[in-house]
């Protein structure tokens, strides 16, 4: 094992993750079609049924009531109330691998301070700050030294890329960009406490640990580090070190814990998002000359790659009290599945649905969540891909699919995404 390179272990990290949200159907779109048109509400566990994969219920699945829910506002609304719909089941499962210190887990006051004092680090105004040195890590690192071969596949970049700028931005030292691969390993690992087959659960929850504390171990480093040199830096940690919300200041256990519980879906996220957005920008008829003359298509080209193929195909809440969706009562205490991949192609929210339309007028989609608990690292994602996206195009002349390697396919019942896409330049 000592053997293996810790670029190898972030291709295997990321292969597992993949298995095991591959699921049970091909046509997962055309399943959340039929159940959107039949059943609205399904009461029962339909991931695990139909879809075939974990969830961050973990081990409490199919240990309470469950449902399901397939429309576009049904979904909505239960996204937009964290009041009635909770989220701290998390922390009874996957939350304890993680210390119990995960804003994903979190409801009401707690999550409402944790959130204000993470949030301003995460928009627009202060992310775009980062914008030429995640240019200058895609430029330089990635696409310059593939252009002398004239052909790649993208994906080989697409795991890497994200995980080298996500890390550099948080505060990593930027002078071993292996170590990068190593980090991002142990951050796709500490997946791995989710699993359907519960032979498999309490070896992934050993995984998930050891992960857990190695990446923490690593972080508190640079805290530490950070706070000592008077946290005077743009990068993350001196952000959360600075962070104040009516007058508290995050601890360094916080800031370690908070930035970890990030990292996961920094590389995870973006990867198979910009999976998505390369095959349709190729295979779309004539969309890739369009955005290449047109760099303002580059942000929408985005946004419908994220309604059209989200990465993550559902969430899942609990009920906080008895509530009623679709003229059906569920009983406190059930888990809700919100089935973002139907909901992200209702026909009478979304004209022509099925149909990758770089035109439509953009309404909220889910793929980055809804609500309170909205994906927090939205716009570093989105900037990521925007900046990747345009130094493809400007440095790769007529870039395309390549003809003789198969095209790429986007698949998986969860957590989706191209395996590969091999282009050829000029």
């Amino acid at each position: 094992m000592s053997n293996v390179s810790n670029a190898e272990k972030l291709e295997q990290a990321y292969a597992s993750v993949s298995d095991t949200y591959r699921g049970l159907t091909d046509d997962l779109y055309g399943a959340c079609r039929q159940m959107r048109e039949t059943t609205p509400v399904y009461e029962g566990d339909y991931i695990a049924k139909f879809l075939g994969v974990p969830t961050n219920a973990g081990l409490q699945a199919g240990t309470r009531p469950t449902y399901a829910v397939f429309k576009y506002q049904d979904v909505m609304n239960v996204l937009k109330d964290a009041k009635r719909f909770t989220s701290s089941f998390i922390l009874e499962g996957m939350g304890k691998v993680w210390d119990g210190l995960m804003i994903l887990g979190m409801d009401g006051e707690a999550h409402r301070h944790v959130r204000a004092l993470l949030q301003p680090a995460f928009m627009p105004d202060n992310v775009n700050k980062w914008r030429p040195k995640i240019d200058r890590v895609v430029r330089e690192d990635f696409v310059l030294p593939m252009l002398p071969k004239k052909k790649a596949d993208l994906m080989d970049m697409g795991l890497h890329f994200p995980v080298r700028v996500m890390y550099a931005l948080v505060g990593f030292p930027e002078n071993d960009a292996d170590e990068y691969n190593q980090y991002a390993a142990w951050a796709l690992s500490m997946l791995a406490a989710n699993q359907l087959d519960k032979a498999k659960a309490e070896e992934g929850r050993k995984i998930a640990a050891q992960s857990v504390k190695s990446l923490y171990d690593a972080l508190m480093v640079q805290v530490k580090q950070r706070r000592a040199e008077g946290a005077k830096g743009d990068d993350l940690i001196s952000r959360l070190i600075n962070a104040e919300y009516e007058g508290h200041k995050l601890d360094d256990h916080e800031v370690a814990t908070f930035a970890r519980s990030l990292l996961p879906a920094a590389g995870e996220t973006t990867t198979r998002t910009f999976s998505a957005a390369m095959t349709f920008l190729l295979t779309v008829p004539g969309l890739v000359e369009r955005v290449r003359s047109d760099r303002t298509l580059v942000p929408k080209l985005i946004d419908e790659a994220v309604r059209f193929e989200p990465s993550s195909t559902f969430k899942v809440r609990e009920t906080a009290e008895d509530v009623e969706i679709g003229g059906v009562t569920i009983p406190k205490g059930s888990f809700v599945q919100c089935m973002v991949a139907a909901a992200n192609r209702d026909p009478s929210v979304f004209e022509n649905p099925d149909v990758f339309d770089i035109d439509r007028r953009q309404k909220p989609s889910f793929g980055f969540g809804f609500g309170p608990h909205m994906c927090i690292g939205q716009f570093v994602a989105k900037l990521e891909l925007l900046c990747a996206i345009n130094a493809l195009l400007d440095l790769c002349p007529n870039l395309r699919l390549d003809p003789e390697q198969p095209s790429p396919r986007i698949e998986g019942a969860h957590l989706r995404g191209a395996k590969s896409v091999h282009v050829i330049w000029d």
